[in-house]
């Protein structure tokens, strides 16, 4: 996706992915706990780059393992707590991390690329405005959530752009 065409300023939001965005992804498994949480080369340093340029960051997760009996809330909760830390720790910001718990499988409202995240963030911060709201994802279902919602959406991987560093420079260099 070209980036060139938005005029990103204050007004706007970002919404981020977690696994493989933000922390190294698990082949075939779930970050469980704060020693499985690795987060991916220079992603606090995108994040004080976006925590001066939008109103409103959030991150938005299915975490299906608690669903499966893999870890509980507690267990991503801690996980989230260290995540915030270290965010707070470089002067950057994520205002609040939305997750999923379900399985799949049952296809819940809450589960990307169902929207019920983004509705739910929309709730607790009303200035959200979807058209002028970036999600950055490293699957299909992270874009499709932004898609129905009527984001502007960036793949991971994809798109031009190897990682959320590289998205940041960009975004910032305009």
């Amino acid at each position: 996706m070209s980036l060139d065409h938005l005029n990103i300023d204050k007004s706007w939001s970002l919404f981020l992915d977690r696994d493989g965005v933000i922390n190294k992804r698990l082949p075939n498994d779930y970050v469980k706990s704060i020693e499985e949480f690795e987060l991916l080369p220079h992603v606090l340093d995108a994040l004080v780059r976006f925590s001066d340029m939008f109103a409103r960051i959030v991150v938005v997760t299915n975490q299906q393992g608690i669903g499966k009996g893999a870890m509980s809330e507690t267990d991503l909760s801690l996980v989230h707590d260290h995540f915030m830390k270290s965010v707070e720790r470089v002067g950057a910001r994520i205002d609040k991390i939305y997750f999923c718990p379900e399985l799949a499988t049952a296809n819940p409202e809450c589960r990307k690329p169902n929207t019920g995240m983004g509705l739910e963030a929309k709730r607790d911060f009303p200035e959200i405005d979807f058209e002028k709201s970036i999600m950055i994802g490293d699957s299909p279902s992270d874009i499709e959530f932004g898609d129905r919602l009527g984001m502007h959406c960036i793949k991971i991987g994809s798109d031009g752009f190897p990682s959320l560093f590289h998205v940041a420079e960009r975004i910032t260099s305009q």
